[in-house]
């Protein structure tokens, strides 16, 4: 059932930072877009690490701090990546093993492509088990995000 490539559920090319942000700079894009991890890049795209509100909340500084610690300083570095031909049960598997919350999609040459979330794989299942439901929640989901102030 989870045999359908990790390409088909990522999300595309997925908000970034890179290593000389500050942290402050992360929080303010975590929050903006309502998001919970943000991979790390290079100036070629390339992952080098992963930051998180976790990792903000475990780096044990004052807010007020913030904008002078540089995400390279924060963020992990020894990501699990996956690539786009991986099947959605390797995700799970992750997920459930390590409690992650988030992959990377990279390419070959460790080209950020896209990431992977829990939240991903349980609107997998649900589209599965609910077909004729899903077009009507992802309406009403748009819908309630577009007029969140």
């Amino acid at each position: 059932m989870m045999n359908e490539k990790v390409k088909s559920i990522m999300t595309n090319d997925p908000i970034t930072i890179t290593k000389d942000d500050s942290i402050g700079e992360a929080s303010r894009v975590l929050k903006k877009f309502k998001i919970e991890h943000l991979p790390v890049i290079d100036d070629n795209r390339k992952l080098i690490g992963i930051i998180s509100f976790y990792d903000l909340w475990e780096c044990k500084k004052c807010y007020s701090d913030y904008d002078n610690i540089k995400v390279g300083e924060v963020m992990t570095k020894n990501v699990v990546k996956l690539h786009p031909e991986d099947k959605v049960g390797s995700v799970a598997e992750i997920f459930l093993e390590n409690l992650f919350e988030a992959i990377p999609i990279v390419d070959d040459s460790n080209t950020l492509i896209g990431i992977v979330t829990m939240l991903d794989i349980v609107w997998y299942e649900y589209k599965k088990e609910y077909p004729r439901h899903f077009g009507d929640f992802i309406h009403f989901k748009e819908y309630h995000m577009n007029n969140i102030k």
